[in-house]
């Protein structure tokens, strides 16, 4: 394993991409790039505008909200019924009022594409509102709009889900789980004894840092640093960063890596960390499956994906130290606030210990 220096940025940074972080970069611009084909041509402005402070799966995101938006148009709006989509102007936004923004929130309660069916709620709907928000307010700023009506609607109100987590006893349940096997199908047995240190590794990393399950499937073997018990990943919008992790996290590791080692992977997946039984890096969605098995096994009645893991791992941290500056930099959160709301009930349920711990008189 490399050492990692502390501080590397830049060109260094750069040089330490892995060819899987690049390979997936180049697949989702190319991705990007075919969506845009199916939006009018000025809609290219905007993404081109928005690309500084934004990741590619972000303006994914939006590509897809606005393909969705001018469908809408064309199949509900009379002045948009006339035009082929690809061929509007930025000039032809100017005929969107806010009514129609408005029966666009409306439509997203259920509609139907490629003969599928959709439903969205409170928090899909406001999603697709900023992005309306983002893309008038462009054409606005640079003088394309004579104003921006995607401000003058209100946001859709979403209440806030509680966050779902494994309690300590759940967490023990889950390394149990994985380490004998237990209450396993017949089917899922059959494999575990070829899975069993890597699934371990896994989930202790995921339930021992925090990290994404989108910068755990990118790690390399390089990226591990027992020196410093560091591991580095890659951030959403790119930056590198080191999280550390403890002796219980080293130890499932180190176990894997010895296994790990005499396994001879697929060309072009040798540097991965964890591998599929095909010998190639783990999938976003084969660690999903993976953490779904194991779950359902230690916490029945909980829906428990690898952002919840993400999300057990916060609350202990903040229920350890009551720091939420330090949980959200942790975490990898750029606003604080996003934080401090995540994890609103954990502090509610410290001022109620406060207040059974202090006691006026003595009974």
């Amino acid at each position: 394993m490399r050492r990692i220096r502390q501080g590397e940025r830049g060109e260094r940074a750069v040089a330490d991409t892995s060819g899987y972080r690049s390979r997936l970069h180049k697949e989702k611009t190319l991705h990007l790039r075919a969506l845009l084909n199916e939006l009018p041509g000025f809609c290219r402005d905007f993404f081109r505008g928005i690309e500084p402070g934004t990741s590619v799966l972000t303006r994914i995101g939006y590509a897809y909200d606005l393909r969705l938006f001018f469908r809408f148009l064309k199949e509900c709006v009379p002045p948009f019924n006339v035009k082929e989509t690809l061929d509007l102007a930025a000039s032809d936004l100017e005929a969107v009022e806010r009514r129609h923004i408005e029966m666009f929130l409306e439509y997203l309660n259920f509609y139907e594409t490629d003969e599928k069916e959709h439903e969205n709620h409170e928090r899909g709907k406001a999603r697709k509102l900023s992005t309306l928000r983002s893309f008038f307010k462009y054409y606005f700023k640079t003088e394309a709009l004579s104003r921006n009506v995607a401000a003058l609607v209100d946001m859709p109100k979403t209440r806030e889900k509680p966050i779902v987590r494994l309690e300590p006893d759940e967490v023990v349940r889950l390394i149990e789980a994985v380490d004998n096997g237990t209450d396993l199908t017949p089917a899922q047995k059959k494999y575990h004894r070829f899975t069993k240190r890597r699934d371990l590794a896994l989930l202790v990393l995921l339930l021992g840092t925090g990290m994404r399950i989108s910068e755990l499937v990118g790690i390399d073997r390089n990226d591990v640093d027992f020196s410093v018990n560091g591991v580095r990943i890659t951030r959403k919008g790119g930056s590198q960063v080191v999280v550390y992790f403890g002796d219980e996290v080293e130890r499932f590791l180190k176990d894997y890596l010895r296994e790990r080692e005499a396994i001879q992977p697929r060309p072009g997946h040798e540097d991965a960390l964890f591998l599929s039984l095909q010998k190639r890096r783990i999938s976003v969605r084969a660690t999903q499956d993976l953490v779904k098995k194991y779950a359902k096994v230690a916490a029945p009645l909980k829906k428990i994906s690898p952002h919840k893991l993400r999300s057990t791992y916060g609350t202990m941290l903040y229920e350890e130290t009551g720091d939420i500056y330090l949980v959200a930099d942790v975490l990898g959160h750029r606003d604080v606030n996003t934080t401090r709301k995540h994890y609103a009930s954990v502090s509610d349920d410290r001022r109620r210990m406060a207040a059974r711990v202090v006691k006026l008189r003595d009974e």
